[in-house]
């Protein structure tokens, strides 16, 4: 059982100024009780952060990609779920950045009929073009299968890694120089802890497949971190920008604008347009592991403004989601994936592991991340 399983008997601390807490096994609290994740925010994040409705950055930023795609038929390309980072990215991108994306969706099996509607709503009322990718489905319900038999905690990162893996392969291939992520640090510059929800590390997908799977991954999208953090920007020309961070984001804001200007619609909870993310986040995590992903994004909102701690604590009062609707989404998911809900009660309840117990690439990433946070390229806390 490795050190990142959160096994040990340590009591219980919340921060005060946020809600992260001991469920994070390797959180730190200084003598004043706030912790790492919110002073790695004021020292790391907050100074480097300077986003307004008329920062001159984002004209610079956006002539930059329009000189780079001059003559194409795409400056850009934007990854859309149909969520409200995207979404907006979307928006920012065609009406105030006066660019040319394609907008990339991968089908990876699992999206909501309101994601899907989402999407065509912001398409069809921005005229984009649109590429849709459709991951093989046997390779997909296969490596899905094996990492609930690996019995780690993150579960959605096979999804994950096919989202970014065939966008960012798509873009190199097709000559698209500026990819155009929805990464923010109004709602996302707390990353989770390593232990509930690890980073892309295609030596543990691998691995993962191999003692599990049944079928070769062969059109399966792959992309490791040496791929895309360095063969692909430095060899290849690849930018990633992240023109969320240059404006005022404010997400409740930003909701109600999509509402209105699109006819787009609300989800439960962040990241919730997916069936088996929802699901992943909502139940099998607080439930195997005793892992609420919800604390990661209200702190963020604590940190930004967005809402006080009285309200998120209030907030992580009440479950992700009905009891009803978690054994609908249990028996769904189950039969998508070919095996009975019985089955898959006994692979939730098997014996808890982490990427620890197979091959992976921690060390290696963890210190390319030290090195690109010393050159000021990263800025979130990795842990």
């Amino acid at each position: 059982m490795g050190k990142y399983l959160n096994n040990t008997k340590r009591e219980f601390q919340r921060c005060v100024n946020c809600v992260m807490d001991t469920t994070d096994s390797k959180i730190v609290f200084d003598e004043n009780g706030v912790c790492d994740f919110c002073n790695d925010y004021k020292t790391n994040i907050l100074p480097h952060w300077n986003p307004s409705d008329d920062n001159p950055e984002l004209e610079i930023v956006s002539e930059k990609i329009r000189k780079a795609g001059k003559g194409k038929k795409y400056d850009c390309i934007i990854g859309l779920s149909g969520g409200v980072d995207s979404s907006y990215l979307c928006y920012i991108a065609k009406t105030i950045m006066k660019l040319r994306p394609l907008v990339f969706v991968v089908d990876t099996g699992w999206n909501l009929n309101v994601a899907v509607k989402n999407i065509e709503k912001v398409v069809k009322k921005l005229n984009l073009d649109i590429y849709t990718e459709v991951v093989n489905w046997d390779e997909m319900k296969d490596l899905q299968l094996a990492f609930f038999k690996s019995q780690v905690p993150y579960q959605d990162l096979p999804q994950d890694h096919a989202i970014f893996a065939a966008l960012y392969n798509y873009a190199v291939k097709n000559g698209i120089k500026y990819v155009l992520t929805g990464a923010n640090n109004a709602t996302e510059c707390i990353r989770p802890p390593v232990e509930w929800v690890y980073q892309n590390d295609i030596t543990l997908i691998k691995d993962i497949h191999k003692k599990f799977g049944k079928i070769k991954l062969k059109t399966f999208p792959l992309c490791g971190m040496i791929k895309y953090r360095l063969f692909y920007p430095y060899i290849k020309g690849m930018r990633r920008v992240a023109p969320l961070n240059l404006i005022d984001f404010d997400y409740d804001k930003v909701k109600a604008f999509l509402q209105e200007y699109f006819g787009w619609q609300s989800y439960e909870n962040k990241h919730y347009e997916n069936i088996f993310t929802r699901f992943y986040e909502g139940y099998y995590l607080p439930y195997k592991f005793g892992y609420d992903k919800r604390k990661c994004y209200l702190t963020n909102m604590i940190l930004t403004g967005g809402m006080t701690r009285d309200e998120a604590l209030k907030e992580l009062e009440t479950s992700p989601y009905s009891f009803d609707l978690i054994q609908e989404d249990k028996e769904y998911i189950a039969k998508r994936l070919g095996i009975s809900t019985d089955e898959f009660e006994t692979l939730i309840n098997g014996e808890n592991k982490t990427f620890e117990d197979y091959k992976n690439s921690f060390k290696i990433i963890q210190f390319g991340t030290r090195v690109l946070r010393s050159l000021s390229i990263e800025k979130k806390k990795f842990r």
